[in-house]
This record gives structure tokens, C-alpha cells and sequence, in this order.
């Protein structure tokens, strides 16, 4: 703040005495504002702006500036917000006509990248159902379960209301109604269907009963399962396997996704079964494959 001139420091010390005194915020807050507005108002200063000439562009330009620093989105959200809070404080105090700010925009926070399974992890958890420390009487059920949501891809919703007659088996597919009633046809390999059928075989038909209807998976007590027991077989048997990460059926969507890419799938063919009616939501998982394409060059290239 040494670097401000008058009337800048003028301007951001009676800004930080108002936030102490009337609005009685704490120190530690204070020494945010002061960090963010100072590197604000310099910038203005080195632009040789005076604060009652300060435009939109002016702020704009100043917010391209931190981006392009490389500082993060939620640094940069915090930075606006300082900034509105110092213009409506000016207005206030009539030391400019208009608040400049009103029109400001936030960045759009990037969307976080979802976590998805190495193929080692992915098998560890396929196969933690029938690990000598899973002790379930409905191990089957569950293996079954975990194949089936890492073949297909399916929504955890999807797969509690897939009956025995969406199931084509001996073709590889799996009638799926999505979100708004949307049916599609996802295919479905090898391994998951010989431990569906013999989850069928030899427990299914133990456990059905008048609540069963025509549900594929059932719970202990022969009705449908519900969302939050598949949460749970999930995240149990990630805890048998082994994996640190925190996972949930959604994660073996996105694993689902992701190792389709990694082999070579066309992006519109994983759009189509995972059930998305943009491309645009599909896309998302090709920034996974390209930082997984980063690291086998680096591991594989020789001047990687």
C-alpha cells in the first residue's frame, strides 16, 4: 500500500475505515480487502486514472489482467467483489456519480473435473464383492451391481429402475429409460452379463417375492433397491479395495466415460450411452483423456 499516491491511499484507508467501524468486520478480512484494492488502485494509478474517471472497461481490463497472471477464479471473484464494495462505497460518499460496478460480471467458475478410477482401481473395486474379507450374503447381487454400472455407464437412478425385460442379455444390451422418460439402448459386455445371470440363477430368484415386481436388483427383503443402498455397496466395497479416493456410483459413470476414451471411443458414441442430450456435457470427460494423454508422453516419450 507504500506505493499508493493521494488521493488512492486517501480514498482506500477511509474504504477500510468504514468496513472496521460500521460494517465491524475483522482484522483478518480487512487485510483481504486491503491486499486486493491495493493492487486495484495501483493499477488505476499506473494508468494514470483517477478514481472518478474509472469505466467499466477500465475494471475489465484490470480483470483480464489478474486471468492472465494465471490466478485462479475464485481469487479473482473475491477481487470483484472487493472492488463493487469499494465502488458502492464512492457513490455513497459522493465521491463518484456512478457506480461503474453495475454491470460487473463474475467469472464462471470451471467446473471441477470429476474423479474418475485407474483401470487397476476399477478392477480392484469389480472384484472387492468376492475378496476373502467381504463377508455380504449378497455379495452376487453386488458384484453384479458394480459390473453392471461400470459397463454401462448408467445413472444410479437408472439402474434401481432397470427391470428383467429391458435386459437383453444374450444380445449385450440394456433398454435404459433416462431423464424425461429418454430410452436408449446401451450395450453391455461380456463380464457383466455372466455375473448378471448368475446373480439371477442363484440368489435373485431366492430373495423375489409378491414385492419384487420385475426389478433386476433387489434388497433383502425382495423389493427395489433404493439410491442410497447402491451409495453404500459402493462405497464399502471401495473401502475392501482399498481406494483412497472418495467414490460413489456417479464416479463409475464418469470411469465409465473416461476409460471409453482413453481406448478411442468417438465422443458421440459415449454421449449416446451415457444418455446426455448435449455434446457439450459429454465433453467434459475429453479434458480427462487429454491429461491422461499428458502423462503417457511423459512416461513413454523420449524427451518427455
Amino acid at each position: 500500500m507504500t506505493n499508493l499516491e493521494f488521493p488512492y491511499i486517501d480514498h482506500l484507508d477511509s474504504f477500510l475505515n468504514y468496513l472496521t467501524l460500521e460494517r465491524n468486520f475483522s482484522v483478518n478480512t480487512r487485510q483481504s480487502y486491503t491486499n486486493d484494492l491495493s493492487r486495484y488502485l495501483l493499477y488505476m494509478q499506473q494508468q494514470k486514472k483517477a478514481v472518478e474517471s474509472i469505466k467499466l472497461d477500465d475494471i475489465r481490463e484490470f480483470i483480464h489482467t489478474l486471468s492472465a497472471t494465471g490466478m485462479e477464479a475464485r481469487s479473482i471473484a473475491r477481487n470483484i467483489s472487493a472492488i463493487r464494495s469499494l465502488h458502492k462505497f464512492l457513490v455513497a460518499e459522493k465521491i463518484v456519480q456512478v457506480n461503474e460496478t453495475n454491470n460487473l460480471r463474475q467469472p464462471k467458475p470451471l467446473k471441477a473435473l470429476p474423479k474418475v478410477l485407474t483401470h487397476d482401481e476399477a478392477f480392484k473395486l469389480l472384484d472387492a464383492p468376492l475378496a476373502k474379507d467381504s463377508s455380504s450374503r449378497y455379495a452376487l447381487r453386488d458384484k453384479a451391481i458394480l459390473e453392471f454400472l461400470y459397463a454401462t455407464g448408467v445413472r444410479v437412478s437408472e439402474l434401481v429402475d432397470v427391470c428383467q425385460n429391458n435386459c437383453f442379455l444374450d444380445e449385450g444390451f440394456i433398454r435404459i429409460f433416462g431423464k424425461g422418460s429418454k430410452e436408449r439402448l446401451v450395450p453391455i459386455g461380456s463380464s457383466a452379463v455372466s455375473w448378471i445371470k448368475r446373480y439371477l440363477d442363484e440368489l435373485r430368484m431366492r430373495i423375489a417375492n409378491d414385492r419384487s415386481a420385475d426389478f433386476l436388483f433387489l434388497n433383502a427383503r425382495g423389493g427395489r433397491l433404493t439410491r442410497m443402498t447402491v451409495y453404500n455397496i459402493v462405497t464399502h466395497y471401495s473401502l475392501i479395495a482399498g481406494i483412497s479416493k472418495t467414490i460413489s456410483p456417479h464416479t463409475l459413470r464418469h470411469t465409465f466415460a473416461t476409460h471409453l476414451l482413453e481406448g478411442g471411443a468417438d465422443l458421440r458414441a459415449v454421449q449416446e450411452m451415457l444418455g446426455h442430450s448435449s455434446i457439450l456435457a459429454t465433453q467434459i470427460y475429453t479434458h480427462i483423456d487429454r491429461s491422461f494423454l499428458c502423462e503417457v508422453h511423459k512416461s513413454f516419450h523420449p524427451r518427455g
